[in-house]
């Protein structure tokens, strides 16, 4: 075996493992998101991340990854269909991917775990109260033609990969994406039962295991790893292990940020803004990690935390339901990181990569964060746009949410039948919402299930 096979061995085995990772955040938003719901949920919620991960794994390959990287123009790819090259071959028609030097299964692998981060993202808008349905119509259209789309315009060759963005692994891609998707969402399905007062203040609907979300969120930092280093799809020159040092000092960074933060505004070390401190500071560098000098993806981390603390009560203050602060974390943070490159980004770094050119802070130019500026803006216009159009349209057939009943029971019974904390159910202590409860309104194996509570 010569040098340049084990190379290109080592390099495959690489991104198999950063795939592994990656497709492992799965886990970390199951868990996250379950606990930050109601209990009555948590079967529902952490359930949804399967057939989340199966839509993606089904569609990505049908007709998203030949839309995000196969041949075609500045605004989307059209051939590559099922991973089909024909006589063209591998190189041209996937020609966005042809610097990494690996087989094309574990280039889809690696893609296709992104699309599911992102689309697991979204699902955040939707929490407690859509029906399971539209999930499923939903995903299957976010990833085909949503999610990459996008992904054509920044790393498929398209207008903004012209013009030179620097998005390294998905702040704007993946992230600010599924957060957009999300706040749609939220919007359209308006706030849970229960989430506001007569008089419109926000009352407080804790989530139901905080040592889930810990789990949760320490998972998603450890697949991260996989999500930013990974992306160099090789192990040459190391440059992988900089990505993860400029991720990880951002991460910290984002959690000591939200803990201080949280003392000073709200007089407590809360839990949940230290966890979405870390996510923020995740989010942020995600954009960055390949552009910028340790010192400022601390810096980038740190404002990412501060954001998405302030953000998250100030839409919660207006009547925005989003029950895990999915735009504040995955949506401003996006933004933010995304931007930031434009003030950060290193001469060195930037001749090294490839991409753009140097911040504000370097060259004295406003070049680059005006094409971040127009990035963002571009992303976020076809995405809210076309999520508004989906989501309306199923609102206006077979409708985005659950009776009132049945999201008062709960969506582990009235979806699935089936409790995600039986005992709790069959404990003698009745819960407080079974009493809110109207049986003739639901279905009869829910029927079926609160009389067998009552004998």
């Amino acid at each position: 075996m010569n040098a340049g096979t084990l190379l290109n061995w080592v390099d495959a085995s690489y991104v198999f493992l950063a795939a592994i990772l990656v497709i492992s955040m799965q886990m970390g938003f199951a868990l996250l998101e379950a606990g930050s719901t109601r209990m009555k949920n948590a079967g529902h919620i952490a359930g949804k991340q399967i057939i989340s991960f199966a839509i993606a794994g089904l569609f990505f390959w049908f007709a998203g990854f030949a839309v995000t990287f196969g041949e075609g123009n500045g605004f989307i790819g059209w051939s590559g269909w099922m991973l089909q090259t024909g006589a063209k071959g591998e190189d041209k028609v996937f020609a966005s991917l042809s610097w990494a030097d690996i087989p094309l299964a574990l280039k889809f692998l690696f893609q296709m775990a992104f699309a599911a981060v992102s689309l697991a993202i979204a699902w955040g808008g939707f929490a407690e109260r859509a029906k399971f349905s539209v999930y499923l119509v939903f995903g299957i259209l976010f990833t085909t033609i949503i999610y990459p789309v996008i992904g054509h315009w920044v790393w498929g060759g398209g207008w903004l990969s012209e013009m030179g963005m620097q998005d390294f692994a998905g702040s704007t891609v993946v992230h600010l994406q599924g957060a957009l998707a999300a706040l749609v969402a939220t919007l359209l399905l308006g706030p849970r039962i229960g989430k506001y007062t007569k008089d419109g203040k926000p009352n407080l609907l804790p989530g139901h295991n905080q040592v889930y979300s810990v789990l949760g969120v320490i998972i998603l930092w450890i697949g991260w790893f996989g999500f930013n280093a990974g992306s160099t799809m090789s192990v040459k020159d190391g440059f992988f292990g900089y990505i993860a040092l400029t991720t990880n000092l951002a991460t910290a960074a984002g959690a000591i940020a939200a803990m201080l933060i949280a003392r000073a505004v709200l007089g407590k070390a809360d839990i949940t803004s230290m966890l979405n401190g870390v996510l923020a500071a995740l989010v942020a560098i995600t954009a960055a990690c390949a552009f910028v000098e340790p010192w400022a993806a601390v810096i980038i981390g740190a404002i990412a935390s501060v954001l998405t603390f302030f953000t998250s009560l100030y839409f919660e203050r207006k009547g925005v339901d989003d029950p895990v602060f999915a735009f504040s974390v995955h949506g401003v943070a996006g933004i933010w990181g995304t931007l930031s490159t434009g003030f950060f980004a290193s001469p060195r770094l930037v001749e090294y990569t490839g991409i753009g050119q140097a911040g504000l802070f370097y060259g004295g130019s406003f070049h680059q964060f005006y094409v971040q500026i127009i990035g963002v803006l571009g992303a976020a216009v076809y995405v809210a746009l076309i999520s508004f159009i989906i989501l309306y349209a199923l609102k206006a057939t077979i409708g985005l949410r659950v009776t009132p009943e049945e999201e008062i029971v709960g969506l582990d019974l009235s979806e699935h039948g089936a409790y995600g904390y039986p005992e709790h159910l069959e404990s003698a202590e009745k819960p407080a919402y079974i009493a809110e409860i109207n049986p003739k309104t639901l279905s009869r194996t829910l029927d079926m299930r609160l009389q067998q509570r009552a004998e």
